[in-house]
């Protein structure tokens, strides 16, 4: 009798994580819309655009699943999500995956009961202060106003810095990035904190962004990158590889320009398996053979994602830096196509 029991448990557990897995993918191909959690607005990685159109490279990811899944970019809903209200919209089902500058922590991870599928920017918390500030390093903050959004690492980590340096601080509350920018360009706090990529997208929209300095202390890691719910593995899977379907093209030279050249067939066997011209994997992912080319007609590779929306050629000006190739010196780095 006990070994049936186990077995019997053994089996309804299955048919739910069975249940879990399809569940999902199933609710997007039948709704025709991927659900996409995003910022509320930072400009670079989500933000709508003059048309009321959302872009950027947080967007980018959102728009590669949605090709992927339905064979159509444009089918997403952008739903806006604040640091305290995100971690909700996911748990709730009302976003099928959180693509925004969200990152990877233990209690996320494991106590939150969701999954994080890679990191598609790596990063750390920084300063921003006014440069008529006189202040040239983080350490020169003692009795700052700091404006800090809730909901986020950067509090603890802000109270851990100051306090290792034996600093005092007033915290100035804000919910999202536009309140921030808003209190802090008025005078309400001396400093900015959240992660230095957001301070210089967040810069980028000043009148004048020159008056501004982010400081050269980066204080935490901060792995950003999509997640997605426990328990829902193919969907994980799916998020997952698409993710490193964007990093891969890159390192093997797949781009928007000859995507088309490459997937008639090439010497290669792994850019082969990626553009769906030889293997099985699309099928394994529950998907077409073509899904990786589908994802990367959107905006092209990692690289030209990040090129065209925050590199030093945009308003953004970010470095490469970590988030280069391994091959090149940085974190970016998939798993093999095999």
């Amino acid at each position: 009798m006990k070994t049936s029991f186990v077995l019997g448990a053994l089996t309804v557990a299955g048919l739910s994580a069975g249940a879990a897995t399809a569940g999902t993918l199933d609710d997007v191909k039948a709704r025709g819309t991927l659900n996409c959690g995003v910022s509320t607005g930072l400009v670079g990685f989500a933000a709508p655009n003059a048309s009321g159109e959302w872009e950027g490279f947080d967007v980018g990811m959102c728009r590669a699943v949605a090709a992927a899944v339905l064979g159509d970019a444009s089918a997403v809903e952008f739903v806006p999500t604040t640091g305290k209200t995100r971690f909700t919209a996911l748990a709730s089902g009302e976003v099928d995956m959180l693509a925004r500058n969200t990152t990877w922590t233990f209690s996320r991870d494991v106590d939150l009961k969701f999954e994080f599928t890679g990191v598609n920017y790596y990063d750390g918390q920084g300063f921003m202060v006014p440069s008529d500030l006189g202040v040239s390093s983080a350490k020169e903050l003692d009795g700052a106003t700091v404006c800090i959004q809730t909901g986020t690492t950067t509090e603890l980590n802000l109270a851990d810095f100051f306090r290792s340096n034996n600093m005092s601080y007033e915290p100035v509350p804000i919910e999202t990035n536009a309140e921030a920018q808003q209190q802090y360009l008025a005078g309400a706090c001396d400093v900015y904190t959240t992660d230095a990529s957001g301070l210089a997208a967040t810069r980028a929209t000043f009148e004048n962004p020159g008056a501004h300095v982010v400081l050269p202390e980066i204080i935490s890691k901060e792995p950003l990158g999509p997640l997605v719910r426990h328990g829902d593995n193919n969907w994980g899977d799916i998020v997952r590889w698409t993710l490193n379907a964007l990093i891969t093209a890159e390192e093997l030279g797949v781009t928007s320009a000859n995507m088309s050249e490459m997937a008639a067939g090439t010497n290669n066997p792994e850019i082969n398996r990626l553009m769906g011209t030889e293997g099985n994997l699309g099928e394994m992912l529950g998907l077409s053979a073509d899904w990786a080319q589908k994802a990367l007609s959107v905006g092209g590779n990692y690289g030209e994602l990040f090129e065209a929306n925050i590199g030093e050629a945009t308003p953004i000006g970010l470095a490469r830096g970590l988030n280069a190739q391994w091959k090149n010196g940085g974190l970016i780095y998939s798993p093999p196509f095999r």
